[in-house]
């Protein structure tokens, strides 16, 4: 079943990449007590996630901070050492890397797609959602190949 607006995030590990390696989190406390804008890709390092989407959200993030935003996310089916790179790579400080190394989140909403054709196994679907104190608020979950409800942009315009 997919997540919905107005549902409490569900309980899982993921893995924050840090300077000093990989960090434990549970999503209950990380996302406890902020808002946060989270966004999904299918992959670090692919061509829409390193070409559009992640550099969208770095290019706004103090517009989305301006709007009230705690706290911008992004997740993948990638381990922690992958997200980090693409953080040194594409990303800012103002984002934080959340590895779904087991795709154990995109499990937990209900949102993943296989990339076999790709040789990239399950993934979590492009999607952005907009999280206060765990409960989502906002959900835009992508059409397959497209890249649209999901942006920065875009979710600026919700807040």
């Amino acid at each position: 079943m997919t997540i919905s607006v107005g549902d409490k995030l569900p309980e899982v590990n993921l893995v924050k990449a840090t300077e000093n390696g990989p960090e434990q989190v549970s999503s209950g406390e990380f996302f406890k007590g902020k808002k946060v804008a989270l966004f999904s890709v299918p992959g670090a390092f692919t061509p829409t996630c390193s070409a559009k989407h992640l550099p969208g959200y770095v290019e706004k993030a103090g517009d989305l901070k301006a709007k009230g935003v705690d706290e911008i996310v992004a997740t993948a089916v990638n381990d922690a050492f992958v997200m980090g790179a693409w953080k040194s790579a594409a990303g800012s400080d103002d984002i934080t890397m959340l590895a779904d190394g087991n795709a154990d989140f995109a499990e937990a909403v209900g949102l993943t797609m296989d990339g076999s054709g790709f040789g990239m196994g399950k993934r979590g679907q492009r999607f952005s959602m907009v999280v206060e104190d765990g409960t989502v608020t906002q959900l835009n979950v992508e059409e397959p190949g497209d890249f649209k409800v999901s942006s920065a942009e875009h979710m600026l315009g919700q807040l």
